[in-house]
């Protein structure tokens, strides 16, 4: 039974007894006081008990009754949250003593680690999505990881590709058949490998193989796991629906789980961390700031095997290279001239993706990449299989099929809010491009240090600022005013054609290497991300590739910076000159504790105590509107 009406202090670390019931019961003084030196908690139930939170424990001003208690509550499980928790929950604060990292030394002491708990009902899924990386980033990831702690052993990528192909044929004068080849290597996540790298031990199905070869680090991490889900919907900041459902207070938080099956279990946190993705139902956006609403990536993809019997070439499958990954294959010559087919994929452009995996295996994935309204899925499987068939490839057997929705772009989180997001709940995915793994990856260490350095403040616990650090380690003004950039690129981006695209694309990768991988990356501690961070990198790179692009192009970005300026406003001109200052970001800001002026009232409240004609004290001037405690 939850009391939601109960206050919450944090008290010291206390004694527990046992005796038979199911829920942990705390008991009170009647009175708000200072902190205790102990506080009876009574554990009821014939279950096992479970592990204290680190920091002190709630105490209440009547009984309240909770099934579990931790530092760190996660909602969800997919690749941010088995992230946040497995860096949050480590014994390592986050330095490392690798040579050559750019971590600073910690202490790696059992002290420092958090009691997490991860909390979904959907724990047990495989994560459905492919993922590719490059393989600089993903070393820098692993890197960040090593300073927690933390191995990403070199069984989380399945395939790696030397070079990266990509095919803008069909417009400026470009051949159909030109291939542009990135001598930047590529790489596919084995997404089982990473799972049960970022899960506990105890988690996984054959743990006894957790540090087999190929295996090292699975089953490292240090959360705990509960198969249920929360059932709060956010009607406002701070405020949810079903009542009681998800309740702060000055000292944490108590949300309300349930299993599949209907079982209930009530969580007393310090902090809610949000990993339940794009479409989160507890963190709400901010509708106070302008911004545009967001575009959708949209793709169909298959893991199929092929019909190699009467192929000469072996080294390839159709037009794509056995030994590269393609990235981007534009072209449209599968279609007839003239047309229906031609005209939808000129003006709503898709393009092939495909990782050649050994033998006759092959993912592919038709990608719409970035539109508003959504690309149907049917309308990107139709175009996936007669590329596939101009191609001469025959598809003997489909092993797993994809069906990807990315939103991009739109409103960041609304400010001074309690419930942390992260991951896609927080807006990370790259408005541009859609990548979001390696972004989530690295901005997780940041994250989970700003709360680990919270939870040990020795100063006092504040949850409001701990969640402000939160946001702030996510979205600093540095990282609104990248992404404002990046923005105003989706945006771009959904009003071309596929010849805008392709001018586009072929001229991006003229560039520098630290250019273009700075914008694809887009995420502090990040190759190249250097090149990006400030305004005038930011217009550097904007110029320069504006020269790159056909002249047709360039007049249209161009028309197109003076157009989204104008309708949008500052966000644009923001991130790449000095004139408008920096955006806002989520520091804290403490309220002030005094309601007034403090002298006046204690000055009235004295002469009147004094006076011979005045006998009552108003009630703006008793003491306890005087200062807020």
């Amino acid at each position: 039974m939850i009391l939601p009406a109960a206050t919450f202090a944090f008290l010291s670390h206390a004694a527990v007894a046992f005796s038979p019931s199911s829920t942990y019961a705390l008991v009170a003084p009647p009175a708000r006081s200072p902190p205790a030196s102990s506080i009876d908690v009574v554990v009821r139930g014939g279950g096992h008990p479970r592990r204290r939170a680190s920091g002190p424990l709630p105490i209440a001003t009547a009984i309240a009754e909770y099934d579990d208690e931790c530092d760190v509550l996660v909602l969800g499980s997919g690749p941010a949250a088995r992230a946040i928790a497995t860096l949050l929950a480590s014994p390592v604060s986050g330095g490392s003593d690798v040579a050559g990292s750019s971590y600073p030394s910690s202490s790696s002491s059992p002290e420092a680690a958090f009691d997490v708990l991860l909390a979904d009902a959907n724990y047990d899924r495989r994560w459905p999505p492919n993922y590719g990386v490059w393989e600089d980033e993903w070393e820098s990831i692993r890197a960040m990881f090593d300073s927690f702690g933390q191995t990403l052993g070199r069984g989380c990528i399945e395939r790696t590709w030397d070079v990266t192909d990509c095919y803008f044929g069909g417009s400026f004068d470009v051949p159909v058949e030109d291939r542009l080849r990135l001598d930047r290597p590529y790489c596919r996540v084995d997404r089982d490998a990473l799972r049960r790298t970022l899960s506990p031990g105890i988690e996984l199905v054959d743990a006894a193989d957790a540090d087999s070869d190929g295996k090292a680090g699975e089953g490292k991490a240090r959360y705990r796991v509960t198969r249920s889900s929360h059932v709060s919907r956010a009607s406002s900041i701070n405020i949810y629906s079903p009542p009681g459902s998800l309740v702060h207070d000055e000292y944490g938080s108590t949300v309300l789980l349930e299993s599949k099956d209907g079982t209930e279990t009530t969580v007393r946190t310090r902090l809610v961390v949000d990993c339940t993705g794009h479409e989160t139902r507890v963190v709400m956006r901010d509708d106070r700031v302008k911004s545009t609403p967001p575009g959708y990536q949209i793709a169909y993809g298959c893991l199929v095997r092929v019909d190699e019997s009467s192929v000469s070439d072996l080294d390839s499958v159709g037009p794509y290279s056995k030994d590269a990954m393609t990235l981007f294959d534009y072209r449209t010559d599968h279609f007839p001239d003239g047309s229906i087919e031609l005209a939808k994929a000129t003006s709503a452009p898709t393009f092939m993706y495909a990782m050649p995996l050994g033998m006759d295996r092959i993912f592919f994935e038709e990608t719409s990449l970035v539109a508003r309204p959504a690309l149907s899925f049917m309308e990107c499987k139709e175009r996936c299989m007669a590329r596939l068939e101009h191609l001469g490839i025959t598809v003997t057997d489909i092993e797993e099929e994809e069906y990807c929705y990315i939103p991009m772009g739109g409103p960041l989180p609304a400010k001074d809010q309690r419930v942390v997001g992260f991951g896609g709940a927080a807006a990370m995915v790259h408005p541009s491009t859609g990548y979001t793994l390696c972004r989530t990856m690295m901005g997780a260490g940041d994250v989970a240090r700003a709360i680990r350095e919270e939870l040990g403040n020795v100063s006092g616990w504040n949850p409001d600022r701990a969640a402000a650090r939160a946001y702030d380690a996510i979205w600093s003004p540095k990282n609104i005013a990248q992404r404002n950039f990046a923005v105003f690129g989706g945006e771009y981006l959904m009003k071309q054609d596929v010849v805008g695209l392709r001018g586009f694309f072929g001229g991006f990768f003229k560039l520098p290497l630290a250019m273009w991988g700075g914008f694809l990356a887009g995420w502090p501690g990040l190759p190249y991300n250097e090149n990006h961070e400030d305004w005038w990198s930011r217009l550097v790179f904007g110029l320069t590739f504006v020269s790159k692009l056909p002249p047709s192009v360039a007049l249209d970005m161009l028309g197109s910076i003076v157009a989204y300026s104008t309708t949008e406003g500052v966000p644009l001109p923001q991130s790449v000159t000095p004139l408008f200052g920096m955006p806002a970001g989520y520091e804290y800001k403490a309220r002030p504790a005094a309601i007034g002026d403090v002298a006046a009232k204690a000055e009235a409240k004295k002469m009147i105590e004094d006076s011979k004609v005045e006998e009552i004290v108003p009630v703006a001037f008793e003491e306890s509107r005087v200062l807020v405690r």
